[in-house]
């Protein structure tokens, strides 16, 4: 049940159209891992805390640094050096104390993602390296779990629900597994379209989780910062993806 403080705080989203109480109760139990905690997750982890979000795992293995300011509005120039995830997690017990949060100071590697995900409603990847983001997405087929996918490097931004199959390996493919492909400390970005990815993800989180509307997943929404523009393209599903295809292996039961 939701206290009189929280039907205070959320006033203004129970009242909405397609949420109400019942979904403001579903986004209280919810448990949400946030893998990244740079300029997507410094947009995400703000929204789906002050939504009301029930839980929040954190898993960021770096260091916060003057570099990462102008995108990652959560630190300020002291917390340099600082681990990001601890530092994201005392930002949201600021924030809202009806949170609770943790934060992982590991890496996601095929080795530990699917005991780091497990249990989880929902995983929000906001990191900056196809290695990473197709090991999160392979781990996340393999036990069933939700993905949203977003991503931003210099004017482009890029975000996904994903709920098996088509797979974010089906919309990339295999050639981005290298650790040494292009991320946005090569590229550069731009600040403001690392946030407006990371709330329209949270957006979409927020609809999947409260089940407000019609949230269509296997979708990815392109935005385009320069053109001032949005478009969703529908993924379709490949036959032969070794994640999700009719040849790979089939998930846990």
């Amino acid at each position: 049940m939701l206290s009189d403080e929280e039907l205070t705080r959320y006033a203004r989203q129970i009242v909405l159209p397609h949420l109400g109480g019942p979904g403001q109760q579903r986004l209280k139990t919810a448990k949400v891992a946030v893998v990244g905690a740079g300029g997507i997750g410094a947009a995400v982890i703000p929204a789906l805390a002050g939504a009301g979000v029930g839980r929040l795992n954190i898993i960021d293995p770096d260091t916060a640094d003057l570099s990462n300011l102008h995108r990652q509005p959560i630190y300020r120039s002291r917390d340099a050096g600082e681990p990001k995830a601890a530092l994201a997690a005392q930002f949201v017990r600021r924030l809202n104390p009806f949170v609770e949060v943790a934060g992982v100071e590991q890496a996601i590697t095929g080795d530990n993602a699917a005991a780091i995900l497990s249990g989880h409603d929902l995983v929000i990847d906001g990191t900056d390296n196809f290695a990473t983001r197709l090991t999160v997405s392979d781990a996340c087929v393999a036990s069933g779990l939700p993905l949203l996918s977003a991503a931003a490097a210099q004017w482009q931004g890029q975000v996904g629900l994903f709920t098996g199959r088509p797979c974010y390996r089906c919309f990339v493919g295999d050639a981005f597994d290298a650790d040494d492909c292009d991320n946005c400390a090569e590229l550069g970005v731009t600040g403001a379209l690392t946030g407006l990815a990371g709330n329209l993800a949270t957006l979409l989180a927020l609809r999947f989780l409260a089940q407000a509307g019609d949230v269509k997943t296997g979708t990815v929404h392109l935005i385009d910062g320069l053109g001032l523009t949005q478009r969703p393209i529908r993924i379709v599903a490949d036959p032969g993806c070794r994640a999700c295809g009719a040849t790979s292996s089939p998930p846990p039961s």
